[in-house]
């Protein structure tokens, strides 16, 4: 039953992202595929296809990264899915230099993410301020490592929109 819903959800995301791409006028397939190359997934697992449509679907049933296929395509790549890499891979790192307000980790993120220096500290204040919530959350500990980074993410994209021109 699982296996049908799912089969289902895809189908119509799947049906969705054609008439959003064709009525955008362009030419059907001729952007990311939205389960591979966009979204939490294609950031987490950049050389193995499966994985990232595996973790797309899972995540939100793969609505998150339709919609950046569909409505920003140039999220799903270049310095969006850099930067949700090393959010992942230093997860640990951040969050304590996030905490102390500065930190090499969170410099090279920020940078990244093309936030001037001097719009650093507003940029983490903000992080810490929107993760602060997440983090007291008693199921926190429960959270994948996934789950935590895509938090982390979300914080820091919306601190970045908030504070630093790019």
């Amino acid at each position: 039953m699982n296996k049908t819903i799912l089969s289902s959800a895809l189908t119509s995301i799947l049906l969705i992202s054609s008439s959003l791409t064709i009525a955008q006028d362009k030419v059907a397939g001729s952007g990311p595929n939205p389960f591979s190359d966009c979204g939490i997934g294609a950031a987490l697992f950049t050389k193995t296809k499966w994985a990232a449509v595996s973790s797309n679907i899972i995540w939100d049933i793969g609505t998150t990264a339709v919609t950046s296929a569909t409505a920003s395509p140039e999220t799903c790549s270049g310095k969006t899915i850099e930067t949700a890499q090393l959010i992942h891979r230093t997860y640990d790192e951040l969050l304590e230099e996030t905490a102390r307000g500065n930190g090499s980790h969170l410099t090279a993120m920020l940078n990244m993410m093309g936030c001037e220096n001097s719009s650093h500290a507003a940029a983490t204040s903000d992080i810490r301020i929107k993760l602060s919530t997440e983090i007291t959350n008693p199921n926190y500990q429960l959270k994948t490592a996934q789950e935590k980074s895509s938090a982390y993410y979300d914080a820091m994209n919306s601190a970045v929109t908030a504070n630093c021109s790019s």
